[in-house]
């Protein structure tokens, strides 16, 4: 069925077909402001929407699903600088990821015989902290993924167990790195992508290295100040009390 009055106008199942994403996810789009409300109604029911939404389309599920960023911010960064400038800030993050990240990769199997449990490793996937990538050869991690393993394992073969760091806890690591992410890109969307203009790809590059140097640094300087305070405000005894607490609980 084709709108005679506006031909270029697409039906709500075109305009799902052609950018990759669902119906409902546009709709739901469309009701946060998003996406504008439909071009032109032929009906109660019937609604056609303009294909020039498309890219700005693909580009939200882009961000969602790459960064993680909630709906307000991509509002933000679409309607400050276009899908366009969008497009080119995350392929230059990426260039940035890419070239920080080692090449080496690893078996899950490897992984495995090294002492990673297998439901451990299932779970760190399941939370989003690795990806593996699977092809003919089988299933194998690589770059950050690897690093990330690898360094969890170091932690068990020095001597901290399960019970000192259960991977639990990174569900919290990776909630508060997300938090603090969404405050990095805040930042970015009012300073780099406003004033960046032909310089926006080398400027991101830049932004992204020194943005993960900061977090570095101020990390190492909040260390022992942080670890004061908390002495302070719960006692020099702190260790041991949560000590009895877990037998406690183990008890019952």
């Amino acid at each position: 069925m084709q709108n005679k009055t506006h031909p270029q106008l697409l039906k709500m199942s075109d305009l799902a077909r052609q950018s990759g994403v669902p119906a409902a996810t546009i709709k739901h789009y469309i009701r946060e402001g998003l996406l504008p409300p439909p071009a032109a109604r032929t009906g109660r029911s019937m609604a056609w929407y303009d294909p020039s939404s498309i890219p700005r389309i693909k580009a939200i599920k882009k961000l969602q699903g790459t960064r993680f960023l909630p709906l307000k911010v991509i509002k933000g960064l679409l309607d400050d600088q276009g899908p366009a400038a969008v497009a080119a800030t995350e392929e230059a993050i990426s260039a940035v990821l890419q070239r920080l990240a080692p090449a080496q990769s690893a078996s899950r199997d490897k992984i495995i015989e090294a002492g990673m449990p297998a439901a451990e490793l299932d779970w760190l996937g399941a939370i989003g902290l690795v990806s593996p990538i699977r092809d003919a050869a089988g299933e194998h991690y690589a770059g950050d993924d690897l690093v990330m393993l690898e360094t969890l394992q170091a932690a068990r073969d020095a001597g901290i167990t399960r019970e000192m760091l259960p991977p639990e806890i990174l569900q919290s690591y990776l909630t508060a790195v997300q938090s603090l992410v969404r405050v990095e890109l805040g930042l970015f969307r009012d300073s780099v992508l406003v004033h960046g203009g032909d310089q926006l790809a080398r400027l991101t590059e830049a932004a992204t290295v020194l943005s993960e140097r900061l977090v570095v640094l101020l990390r190492r300087r909040l260390l022992l100040p942080t670890l004061r305070e908390l002495v302070q405000q719960e006692g020099p005894q702190l260790p041991a009390k949560r000590a009895r607490s877990r037998k406690r609980g183990a008890a019952r």
